[in-house]
This record gives structure tokens, C-alpha cells and sequence, in this order.
């Protein structure tokens, strides 16, 4: 007994410097994704631009992430995963240098979508965990997708303070230390791949042209939230373009004998029940988010708003990322007991809670906003946590990193959506010749992102009662 639990001490004691390594690329890759949104207003004064060619700093980084997350998640397979991730680092160290040399306005784009190919990792370090941690995999994974979610907001109080003392290019260097030091981390610690074989050289070029295509439309659109109102009958038409070309990548993926992803598994209800509940909920959670955000910036002036810094604004995350990551470690002791559809749906609850919270006391201090920021990441953490679980259940080793890359394109779409739907609300409240928005529509969007909440706990009520049905009743056990 006591040999059993000191070789198990022994192994887990021998992983730690992999899961060290998995969840701190993770954390990279999202922190430099998002190290835009803090820096929005300084890009515009630095170079001379607009507010809104400045949001594409953010923009352009979660577009690439999103068109390279299923194409990295096919290419990492287990036999080639290592290279793949290290030649994406690299990648990401590339851009990140971009971002910060003496250079025009377009270079700084160039880098921050080359940087936003990062964002495919994170699929690929799920997939590590679960074929070399062993008993620590799911545990594992669900920090991961917690990281890859609330960790969006750990850098932004230093770049907020970078930017504050050195300008945007300060800033931005973070994302060159960082990137530097994930990729050495990966270097040194990630498994060696077993050898190719045959099967492992096929790759659905065709099915990621058409997927990619059909993101970047439809990705475009929903964050154009000007062009739906200036030009709605365009929006609608790249919109149905986009939706067609992923009906024809469904019907060409059907046809594939090794596709990009494999959809029959897409088909699995709890499977296709994590996606949808993802993809609603995602765009409620990031409404909220970027309302919070937005709002405690605005100036006083506006007859709301507390006109808060880069550095305090990135200061009220941090109860977001906190509280996440407490999710992420709570949640998965609870899953054996409770199963995916209830946490989901006390998730739910959660992201409900915060969206109300911010709807009915913002006015009454800064305190509240902060305070919704932070129920909301205990809700995302707990979405994040749950997620995996969900859909690997069902899904084949070989296939994670297909499978969880599929989801994680699903949460970007509707973060998109999100962000587009927030603007969209606030943008009908903004009278003619004022900046900012009548307070009334941070009320609308707050109430409507809770309808959205409520959605999703409906589906996730749904998936529950489907797999209760599904599940075999256990045979009654007679006394002898």
C-alpha cells in the first residue's frame, strides 16, 4: 500500500514540470492575444489613428487564432505535435518582435495577426496532457481551458502600466519576454513525438481553405459592428457568404477520407450540446465583459463611468482571472459527483448572477462593476472547466486536439458575436454628436446578455435530460 502511494507521489511529482510548462504556454498565448484590448487608446495616440483601426490591434490577433486553431489542431497530432508547437512559437516570438520595432502602422498589425496564431495552442497542450499525464490529465485540461479563457486578463495590469511609463512599445515588449520564454519552456520540457507514419502525412488542405474562408467572413462581419449600420444590406451578404462556405466545407469535410475535423464526432449530442451551450453563453459572457470594461473607463463627464487609467481598468480584471482560476481548481472535484450538464448549468447560473448584478448596481460605485467582473469569472472559469470534460468523454485520444480545437473556434465566434452585439446595443443609444452611449443601453445590453444566459442553461438542462435518458439504469443488487 505504501510502495503503491509513493510510486504515484513519484509520478505525479515528475509531471509537474510538464503541467508547469503546458498551462504557462497557455497562459502566453491568451495573454498575448488579448494584450491589445488594454492598449486600444494609446495605439490610436501613437500613431495617429482612429479608435477603430486601433480595436483591430485585438481584432486581427483573435481573427488569425480562430482560422489557425482547427488547421494547428489537425497538424499537431500525436506523432508530430512537438514541431508544431515549437515552430508556432517561434512564429509568435516573430510577430511579437514586430510589434514593437519602429515601424509603420500596418507592421504592427502585420505582427499582432501573426502573434494571434498563437491561440491554436492551447488545443495541442490538451492533447499533450491527456496522452502523458496520466491520472493528472483531466485535471489538467480543465486549467487549461480555464487559462485559455479568464487568462486573458493577466497581463493587462502590466501592460497597462508599461504603457503608462514607457508608451505602447513597452507594452508590447512584455509580449516578446514572454513568447521567448514559452518557447524555451517548450524546448526544454515537451515529450519527444513518437515516429510519422503514413497516415500522419495527410492533411485536408481543402477543408482548411474553405474553413478558413468561411471564419475570416463570417469572423469579419460580426466584428464590423459599424458596417451593419452604415451598410446592413453588405453585412447580410458577407454574412450568408460566410454561412454558404462552411456548408460547402461540411459537404467537402463528409467526403474527406482524413478530414480536418471529424464531424461525426461533432454529431455526438454531448459533443454538439458543449458547442452550442459554448457558443451561446460565449457570447453573454463576453457582452458583459466588454460592457465592464468599457464602462468604467468612461469618463464622469458622461454622466457615468468612473474615467479609470490603462492600469486601473486592467486592475479590475484581476478579480476576473482570480476567481476564474478558483473555478478551474473547484469545479473538476466536483464533476465525479455532479456530471458536466449540472456544472454547466450552475455555470450558467453564475454568469447570470454576474450579468444582473451589473444591470441593476453599477451606478452605486465602482465597487460593483469590479464585483460583477469577478462573478463573471468565477462563471467563465466554471464554463472553461467543465467544457472539456464534456466533450472528451466521448471524444477518441487521437482526436483531442481536433475535437477541442473545434470548441475553442466555437468560443471565438461567439466572444466575436459578443463583443459586435455590445457595440451594437451601445451604438443605438450613442445620440447623433455624442461619444458615448446614453446609460440606459448598458442596462438594454446587460438584460439582454442575461436572456442569452438563460439560453444556455436551457440547453444545458436539455443535454442533461438526454444523457439521464441515455445512461442505462444500474441493475438492483439482491442480498444473498
Amino acid at each position: 500500500m505504501n510502495s503503491s502511494a509513493t510510486s504515484v507521489g513519484a509520478r505525479s511529482a515528475g509531471n509537474t514540470p510538464l503541467v508547469a510548462t503546458l498551462l504557462f504556454i497557455a497562459l502566453v498565448v491568451a495573454a498575448i492575444g488579448s494584450l491589445g484590448a488594454p492598449l486600444i487608446t494609446a495605439v490610436a495616440q501613437d500613431y495617429q489613428v482612429s479608435l477603430g483601426a486601433a480595436q483591430w490591434t485585438l481584432t486581427i490577433a483573435l481573427l488569425s487564432g480562430a482560422v489557425a486553431t482547427p488547421l494547428l489542431g489537425r497538424l499537431g497530432s500525436d506523432r508530430r505535435r512537438r514541431p508544431v508547437v515549437l515552430v508556432t512559437l517561434v512564429t509568435v516570438v516573430v510577430g511579437s518582435v514586430a510589434t514593437v520595432i519602429p515601424a509603420p502602422f500596418a507592421v504592427l498589425l502585420a505582427g499582432r495577426a501573426v502573434q494571434g496564431v498563437g491561440l491554436g495552442l492551447t488545443a495541442l497542450m490538451m492533447a499533450t496532457a491527456r496522452q502523458h499525464l496520466g491520472e493528472r490529465a483531466p485535471g489538467t485540461i480543465a486549467l487549461l481551458s480555464v487559462a485559455s479563457t479568464v487568462g486573458v486578463g493577466v497581463g493587462y495590469p502590466l501592460a497597462g502600466l508599461l504603457a503608462q511609463i514607457g508608451g505602447v512599445r513597452a507594452a508590447y515588449l512584455l509580449g516578446v519576454v514572454v513568447a521567448v520564454a514559452a518557447l524555451i519552456a517548450a524546448i526544454v520540457q515537451l515529450p519527444r513525438d513518437a515516429p510519422p507514419t503514413s497516415r500522419d502525412e495527410a492533411v485536408d488542405w481543402m477543408g482548411a481553405a474553405l474553413l478558413s474562408l468561411g471564419l475570416v467572413a463570417i469572423l469579419l462581419v460580426t466584428s464590423e459592428t459599424a458596417l451593419w449600420t452604415a451598410h446592413p444590406f453588405v453585412a447580410a451578404a458577407i454574412l450568408t457568404a460566410g454561412i454558404a462556405v462552411l456548408v460547402g466545407w461540411v459537404a467537402v469535410e463528409r467526403q474527406t477520407p482524413r478530414p480536418l475535423v471529424d464531424l461525426r464526432a461533432l454529431r455526438h449530442p454531448a459533443v454538439a450540446g458543449a458547442n452550442l451551450i459554448m457558443g451561446v453563453s460565449g457570447i453573454a459572457m463576453y457582452m458583459l465583459f466588454t460592457l465592464i470594461t468599457r464602462y468604467v473607463q468612461t469618463p464622469p463627464q458622461s454622466g457615468y463611468g468612473y474615467g479609470l487609467t490603462e492600469l486601473e481598468a486592467g486592475l479590475v480584471l484581476v478579480p476576473f482571472s482570480l476567481l476564474g482560476f478558483l473555478a478551474g481548481r473547484v469545479v473538476p472535484r466536483l464533476q465525479q459527483r455532479l456530471g458536466p450538464a449540472a456544472l454547466l448549468t450552475a455555470s450558467g447560473v453564475v454568469v447570470a448572477a454576474g450579468c444582473c448584478l451589473f444591470a441593476a448596481t453599477r451606478t452605486s460605485g465602482v465597487a460593483w462593476p469590479v464585483a460583477a467582473m469577478g462573478v463573471l469569472g468565477f462563471g467563465v472559469g466554471g464554463f472553461s472547466a467543465t467544457m472539456p470534460q464534456a466533450i472528451l468523454a466521448v471524444t477518441p485520444a487521437a482526436e483531442t486536439a481536433s475535437a477541442m480545437s473545434v470548441n475553442q473556434v466555437v468560443r471565438s465566434v461567439g466572444f466575436s458575436i459578443g463583443s459586435a452585439v455590445s457595440g451594437f446595443v451601445l451604438a443605438l443609444y450613442t445620440p447623433a454628436g455624442h461619444f458615448a452611449p446614453d446609460g440606459q443601453g448598458y442596462t438594454t445590453a446587460a438584460w439582454a446578455a442575461t436572456g442569452l444566459t438563460v439560453c444556455s442553461i436551457a440547453i444545458a438542462l436539455a443535454l442533461g435530460s438526454i444523457q439521464q435518458r441515455a445512461t442505462p439504469p444500474r441493475p438492483a443488487v439482491h442480498a444473498g
